[in-house]
């Protein structure tokens, strides 16, 4: 599914977090968030799925639309939006008081959507494939998702996100909490999510944009302080190796941020 980000500016109370972004994030493939801390980029991230709209005194300007489908439209239901826009955020964070199976199925419950004992069995195990954990849990699905290691909780999440069968996921620094092994688990899960889901990935590790996105966009706040901007977007060839900004050279350089 095709993201169009129209003119968008996200607000906390009297502070503008993002500024008038405008961006198209293509279908199946992996697209990077980049820049430094305080620019908007979680933000930006939390306004795809209409989850900026929890946080109190939060507001949102401009226009997101899923495959031409306005997600702010005033009859689109947010929890509908967040069943087909997955969030996985910065810790792995499972529910602590429920199983293994019982995090996949949380987001069912949540919705008070019943599935028969059969179609809840189906889904665990499609969604702990699909998030390549099932072969190491498999035989302790009745155990706590916390007694599982950081990188194998962060693949749970994943599943819990990809059990409705979203068509986008998005991913606040899924690595930053994570040592080296789990991070590459991590990072190849991704690659094999490219090929049926749109990606984007918020990362402060630029190595790690290199590595997993097609695309990457650079966003910075400006000298007046209205908000984190789009400064360029492009593939992650074009943004790695030639930038157009100097502001990007200078970041993508380690100069700032």
């Amino acid at each position: 599914m095709t993201i169009e980000i129209e003119n968008l500016n996200a607000y906390y109370e009297g502070l503008q977090a993002v500024s008038d972004v405008s961006m198209s994030i293509p279908e199946r493939a992996v697209t990077a968030l980049i820049g430094p801390s305080g620019c908007g980029k979680s933000t930006l991230l939390r306004c795809i799925n209409r989850m900026h709209e929890i946080v109190p005194g939060a507001r949102v300007g401009g226009g997101v639309r899923l495959d031409g489908a306005d997600l702010y439209a005033a009859d689109a239901d947010p929890v509908e939006v967040r069943a087909r826009v997955g969030m996985v955020f910065q810790r792995p964070n499972p529910f602590p008081t429920m199983s293994i199976a019982e995090n996949v199925l949380a987001g069912f419950r949540l919705r008070g959507e019943r599935l028969s004992k059969a179609d809840s069995e189906s889904v665990i195990e499609r969604a702990l494939h699909s998030a390549n954990l099932w072969d190491e849990v498999k035989d302790r699905l009745k155990r706590a998702g916390t007694s599982l290691s950081g990188g194998q909780q962060q693949r749970l999440c994943i599943a819990r996100a990809l059990a409705s069968r979203p068509d986008v996921l998005l991913m606040d620094e899924p690595c930053s909490a994570l040592d080296p092994a789990s991070t590459q688990a991590i990072e190849d899960l991704i690659a094999m999510l490219r090929a049926e889901h749109t990606v984007v990935i918020v990362t402060h590790n630029l190595p790690q944009a290199a590595r997993v996105a097609d695309r990457v966009a650079f966003m910075a706040t400006t000298e007046t302080g209205d908000g984190g901007h789009l400064i360029e977007y492009g593939t992650t060839d074009e943004m790695f190796n030639h930038p157009v900004r100097s502001a990007t050279q200078d970041y993508i350089a380690g100069r700032f941020g």
